[in-house]
């Protein structure tokens, strides 16, 4: 009896950015797909917690701020150890005064009379040149006490150590950590290499960060492969130039760490994407897309997007200038917008990264006015009802067979007005920008793995 020629897996890819900041606390390892080998072995695949899972750890918190402690003694020790060597050093200057004054206050005591007014002013001096010594040992006093307390600690560190040492047993903690990461890079890589599927699900709402204005838009870089942890933030729509980049996601969540770009020319909407180290963005008042290289800080390329719609002419539902929206997925780069030929339905373009000629285009007969936002993902482009709560995924085109379908699929609007949405490829997850909030949402995509069998 021969096998069935394809075997329908839904694959659950639930794959965060390599930072892995924003997953859950309940999220842990799940299994997402199983099938069998030739031999009939069974294979499970698997989905890592986040890597910062061992970082929740009770006893890594525990040892972290041990290690605090520890630090922290250090540093007061290095504080101790200058102040008694730069104190010892003026009782060592003063050793010689100080035996003149015990030697002229024996000569007094033992003849009182023999001391005159001269005698006694020269005491008096001598005396005064000593009354710094007094702070210094108000000092020692306060270092002594300071050391009784470091002491302390340092017994109840060693208290909690050897509590955490029998609870840890004869594991290597360090060692197993690193074992766990390294698990969890191949899983990534090994995700990273499924290919394709169709959206079914997306999940609840991760919220990174609540920042800038109303509108606006936030990505990292959506080349595949890439090692770029950067994050940019552009906060509005409406002749901005300002652009943030931020060294890491979590540099990124706590607004530290930021370098600013400084556009030559404005832009409209927001509608941007960041693909192999460059911005494409829509040029204010224009249907011309510009490539701005971040690490050159200069423009490559800019090139006209013929016949397309700008300056709220086919925006979507939430107006914004959102007439051109460029976006990134498995298959490169795209444009959508739309055009007065096309009576105002939505126009999807694939670009050539480098020369942004377009390489081929479809019509997807849905009107762009009706959208709230729409997203590539897999060659598949994504449309949802509305921008604001009650959204859904409404419809999708697929550009592969030039057909389309209606879609039911629920996300949680949180904040009830989303003017960015995007699908970011190399992290599998949806960036989006909900009423001043940076908002990430993880998805679901049914993938068909071909397998052949006689």
């Amino acid at each position: 009896m021969h096998l069935l020629s394809a075997m329908f897996l839904l694959v659950m890819l639930a794959v965060l950015p390599c930072e892995a900041l924003y997953p859950s606390p309940e999220e842990g390892w799940q299994i997402y797909s199983s099938a069998q080998d030739a031999d009939g072995k069974c294979i499970c695949t698997v989905v890592a917690p986040a890597q910062n899972m061992c970082n929740r750890d009770p006893r890594s918190r525990q040892l972290r701020q041990l290690m605090e402690k520890v630090q922290n003694i250090s540093q007061s020790m290095e504080v101790l150890d200058l102040r008694t060597y730069r104190d010892l050093q003026y009782v060592r200057n003063t050793e010689s005064l100080m035996k003149v004054v015990d030697g002229k206050l024996k000569v007094a005591s033992d003849n009182p009379r023999g001391l005159n007014l001269k005698g006694f002013q020269e005491l008096k001096d001598k005396v005064t040149q000593l009354l710094p010594l007094l702070p210094v040992l108000e000092q020692y006093k306060a270092d002594a006490k300071m050391i009784l307390r470091l002491r302390e600690e340092v017994r109840n560190l060693s208290l909690v150590l050897m509590a955490i040492q029998e609870e840890m047993g004869a594991y290597d903690y360090e060692e197993l950590r690193q074992r766990v990461l390294l698990l969890e890079t191949r899983l990534h890589s090994c995700m990273q290499k499924l290919g394709c599927g169709k959206l079914t699900g997306v999940s609840y709402p991760i919220t990174v960060r609540a920042s800038g204005s109303r509108f606006g838009s936030w990505m990292t870089d959506t080349m595949i492969p890439s090692s770029d942890n950067r994050v940019w933030s552009m906060d509005g729509y409406f002749k901005g130039r300002r652009v943030l980049e931020y060294r890491t996601m979590n540099d990124f969540m706590k607004g530290q760490n930021f370098v600013q770009h400084l556009l030559p020319h404005p832009w409209a909407g927001t509608g941007h994407v960041v693909y192999n180290g460059s911005l494409y963005y829509n040029k204010y008042q224009s249907n011309i897309i510009i490539k701005y290289h971040f690490r050159s800080r200069s423009v490559l390329v800019q090139r006209s997007l013929s016949g397309a719609g700008y300056n709220n002419t086919f925006p979507y539902s939430w107006g914004g200038s959102s007439d051109i929206d460029l976006m990134a997925d498995e298959n490169g780069l795209w444009a959508v917008y739309t055009t007065i030929p096309n009576a105002g339905n939505i126009v999807i373009s694939r670009l050539e990264p480098q020369s942004l000629e377009v390489l081929q285009t479809w019509d997807t007969g849905f009107p762009k006015r009706s959208a709230g936002e729409s997203f590539m993902i897999c060659g598949t482009l994504y449309v949802t009802n509305s921008h604001l709560a009650g959204a859904k995924i409404y419809f999708a085109y697929y550009t592969n067979t030039s057909t389309y379908e209606y879609t039911d699929i629920p996300f949680h609007n949180q904040y009830s007005h989303i003017s960015m949405m995007d699908y970011n490829p190399r992290e599998r997850v949806l960036y989006t920008w909900n009423n001043g909030h940076q908002v990430l949402y993880n998805v679901t995509l049914f993938q068909v793995i071909k397998t052949s069998g006689d």
